[in-house]
């Protein structure tokens, strides 16, 4: 990334070094790189107490039981295994899901694939920050709806939902609820039994760990049963079978653990940062702040500017790294489907753009960025 500066946090963070080193550690033939799955010698249950102690580290971080940790590749397969597998286990009881126009792909394209199965979806409309309100989610629920899938943080605006009311509605109705966390971890106190959170997705290349690991939080509960999406060795308690990936769990787990410990830190400082950066734009003429700074992490500033093509915008800014929406949807040349739920025009969505910062920004950054934008938006509108 030399000579360029990097504002696109929320698509992947950098591994941090310190997650790294130790990633290193499980990988060569001095290190502990064995299956942890291979418990008849040393080797072996030197990785299994590797992962075991990542376990850990995650179920610390959202105040969980270790044993209500599933790995998965990823928080879109956790996803996947939330959805699916509890509609599939419950479909006695009933066939209805709940979730919202604005979630993750990982959450649209699995709740699709379940109207197929027979499934039926109610989609919830976000108010005008991006939010779901647990009034609007208790006018959709009814006797048979199963599962509740609502986001921690959405993506492309930072809107922060409100799970524990969210939680509460749904419980009320007899509902179990999910969340995909992958933008909270670092940025929100998380815990899981405060919240009456049920499942929640984790993702390890979100938080300052490696990509291909995630993991599920699973409430252990007689209520709470998965039909499995992978078979073939029975591991993670039947959920996930798989030879488990040493060093990216190592790796998760001590990102984890850091953000347990510094992410409080971390979010006073991208907060400065984020002042920093809309005042540096507060003189300029058609900017439009698409996402809230109330109710919203500090780390996703989402901006329409009138009277530019985005594209253009974005090439302007080519040696800024910055995102038209989701990184999932980043070929297409539609507007962002979150930016238009909430109301914005096809015109101005197709016109904005996502900054995130991170762990690694600096003011310096900020102060590089407001001048080549300002020059790009200059050059732009004449």
């Amino acid at each position: 990334m030399s000579g360029s500066i990097y504002l696109d946090y929320a698509a992947t963070t950098p591994v941090d070094p310190r997650v790294a080193e130790v990633m290193s550690r499980h990988l060569t033939l001095d290190g502990v790189f064995a299956n942890p799955a291979s418990r008849s010698h040393m080797p072996g249950w030197q990785a299994e107490q590797a992962v075991e102690s990542a376990r850990r580290q995650v179920a610390d971080r959202i105040g969980a039981d270790p044993r209500e940790i599933v790995w998965t590749s990823g928080a879109t397969e956790a996803d996947n295994l939330a959805l699916i597998g509890l509609m599939r286990a419950g479909r006695e009881r009933g066939r209805h899901l709940v979730t919202s126009t604005i979630e993750h792909k990982a959450i649209i394209d699995t709740a699709l694939a379940l109207e197929k199965e027979g499934c039926e979806v109610s989609w919830l409309t976000p108010d005008g920050s991006g939010r779901i309100t647990p009034e609007s989610l208790k006018a959709l629920l009814r006797d048979d709806t199963v599962l509740v899938s609502l986001m921690a943080v959405n993506n492309e605006l930072g809107s922060i939902n409100d799970l524990a009311g969210l939680a509460a509605a749904a419980h009320a109705a007899g509902a179990l609820f999910h969340t995909d966390a992958a933008q909270a971890v670092g940025r929100l106190p998380l815990n899981v039994a405060e919240l009456g959170i049920d499942l929640m997705s984790l993702s390890g290349h979100k938080a300052y760990g490696p990509k291909g690991v995630g993991a599920l939080y699973v409430k252990r509960s007689p209520d709470i049963r998965l039909e499995a999406l992978i078979h073939g060795g029975g591991h993670e308690r039947g959920m996930r079978s798989g030879t488990l990936p040493t060093h990216q769990i190592a790796g998760m787990g001590e990102a984890f653990a850091i953000a347990g410990r510094e992410g409080e830190a971390d979010q006073a400082r991208i907060e400065a940062l984020q002042a920093r950066f809309l005042e540096g734009l507060a003189d300029l003429p058609g900017i439009h702040l698409n996402s809230t700074t109330e109710a919203s992490v500090p780390n996703i500033i989402n901006l329409g500017f009138s009277g530019v093509d985005g594209e253009s915008l974005l090439m302007a800014l080519r040696n800024i790294a910055v995102s038209t929406g989701s990184a999932c949807n980043s070929a297409s040349v539609e507007p962002s489907y979150v930016l238009r739920e909430i109301g914005v025009s096809r015109a101005l969505a197709l016109a904005s753009l996502r900054f995130s910062l991170g762990r690694f920004t600096t003011a310096d950054d900020i102060d590089r960025t407001l001048a080549t934008l300002r020059h790009a938006l200059t050059g732009l509108r004449r």
